[in-house]
């Protein structure tokens, strides 16, 4: 049987063995073995709190703990004990993932049981949703009424599996839970319950389900409130690829549209990638005690080998925290303020003419770029990146297709590939905000109207930086910060 304290003392023992050498610098990893899921996103006593999924014996998925880490600042983290262990009947193949909210100072988990019911893992199991309480944050007890919804409360016509992922919030003197699930016939769905009490919990109805363009099962659902709008995030699996869009085996979405909770239903106009990269899944958001919604996603893909799964000990990782910003109908995602204070060693140039490669004699593999491109007669310009002998890694935009590219081709070893999504130049100018950290790169673009996520794992002498264009076009600013 699996305990939190075996899976502490065999985190401790072992650490040492870890290799640096693709480990993340401002990104929250986990401490040893595998990381998935955000799960128990909170702004909680004055300090921001993740949880995730994790399996701490090997760097590949095993039956699921809960880590911990909390911050001050998004950025940089300290791993707590483990919270959750699967150590009881109701979740003994696994704590899948969930939420955290708080009453009365106290600190709740919510989280799914898994329990594997015949030979067949991968199809042979059943799911409940079950709740932990800590007093101080850090030590966790799990409910003697556990599980608080069972596998009996689902809808008729819904499958007997999958149902997962509870995301908490308040609204209306009533607690409520969004739920992932699908119908078994191809098409992925959200269920709603409502609670007065945390422990008894009625089903209020399936808000939302795919209309078979939208994947076959949705997983890790989040709804909250913002700008007068509700918001549903949620991460469809085997969403087939529509235009640039979705050409990840499983995305991201997210819906602006209005809860009913008396109806029991979400409504909703369209959908939209909330990263159009390769790397972001399963995002979970919280509040801040500065009133921002705040989001973060695990920086990984399914279902494909990890390099630092092979002799590192190490595998997974989360994306940059980013602020969730209401524009109209659509949603902005930015960098958040607090990276700015990591920030060191300014490099900056303006009003640059470029036609060709041009080297900027700076480099490193730790870093941020703010640059200002002006199109002009140019039919392709960018970046290339952690460049060396024939590595790159390529941010580039093509104006007479308002298409960006973030090609890692020739990125050194893991996966390559390609992604594509559309943005308008604005006064004919592209504004990018990257990321550099080690074996990621985060792109933000036109302020956030966009955002493309990978990772990348070039050689260690892959450290240079270039601009460059096919045809002419000139670079209004240039700013690079090293990040530490």
């Amino acid at each position: 049987m699996y305990s939190r304290e075996n899976a502490d003392k065999f985190i401790a023992e072992r650490k040492y063995l870890l290799k640096e050498e693709y480990r993340l610098s401002y990104h929250l990893m986990g401490e040893f073995g595998w990381m998935n899921d955000p799960n128990g996103f909170i702004y909680y006593n004055g300090e921001y709190h993740m949880f995730y999924q994790h399996y701490p014996y090997q760097a590949a998925w095993g039956p699921m703990h809960w880590g911990h880490a909390v911050s001050s600042d998004l950025i940089e983290w300290k791993y707590l004990p483990v919270a959750l262990a699967p150590d009881q009947d109701y979740d003994r193949d696994g704590c899948f993932s969930g939420s955290a909210f708080e009453q009365d100072g106290k600190l709740y988990l919510m989280y799914t049981g898994h329990i594997i019911t015949g030979p067949d893992k991968d199809n042979d199991y059943r799911q409940n949703q079950n709740i932990a309480v800590s007093e101080d944050g850090i030590r966790f007890e799990k409910l003697a009424n556990n599980p608080v919804i069972a596998p009996e409360q689902m809808p008729a016509g819904i499958s007997e599996k999958d149902f997962r992922d509870p995301k908490v919030f308040e609204r209306d003197g009533f607690y409520y839970v969004v739920l992932g699930s699908n119908d078994g016939q191809g098409k992925g769905l959200i269920l709603l319950y409502r609670s007065t009490d945390l422990i008894n919990w009625s089903f209020a109805g399936e808000i939302a389900r795919s209309d078979g363009q939208l994947g076959d099962n949705w997983e890790c659902p989040d709804l909250f409130e913002l700008g007068g709008r509700d918001v549903l995030i949620m991460s469809p699996q085997r969403m087939p690829a529509q235009g640039d869009d979705y050409h990840n085996l499983h995305s991201a979405t997210y819906m602006i549209g209005r809860l009913d909770t008396g109806q029991g239903s979400f409504n909703y106009d369209r959908y939209e990638p909330v990263d159009c990269g390769f790397d972001f899944y399963a995002p979970q958001t919280t509040i801040d005690g500065k009133g921002r919604r705040i989001v973060m996603g695990w920086m990984e893909t399914w279902e494909t080998e990890i390099p630092t799964q092979l002799g590192h000990y190490w595998a997974g990782a989360m994306t940059l925290p980013r602020e969730v910003v209401m524009q109209g109908e659509t949603l902005l995602f930015k960098p958040i303020e607090e990276t700015k204070a990591y920030r060191r060693n300014v490099y900056e140039t303006w009003n640059m003419r470029l036609d060709g490669d041009k080297d900027m004699n700076v480099s490193g593999d730790c870093y941020e770029l703010e640059v200002v491109f002006q199109a002009e007669q140019a039919e392709e310009f960018g970046l290339k990146l952690r460049v060396h002998g024939d590595e790159e890694t390529v941010l580039s935009y093509r104006p007479a297709e308002s298409q960006f590219r973030f090609n890692r081709d020739k990125s050194g070893i893991g996966l390559g590939g390609e992604r594509r999504t559309k943005v308008e130049l604005k006064e004919g100018l592209l504004v990018l905000n990257v990321f550099v950290d080690k074996s990621s790169v985060e792109v933000f673009i036109q302020g956030g109207e966009k955002v493309m996520t990978g990772r990348i794992y070039p050689g260690a002498d892959s450290l240079g930086i270039q601009v460059y264009a096919q045809g002419s076009c000139s670079v209004v600013s240039f700013k690079k910060w090293d990040m530490k």
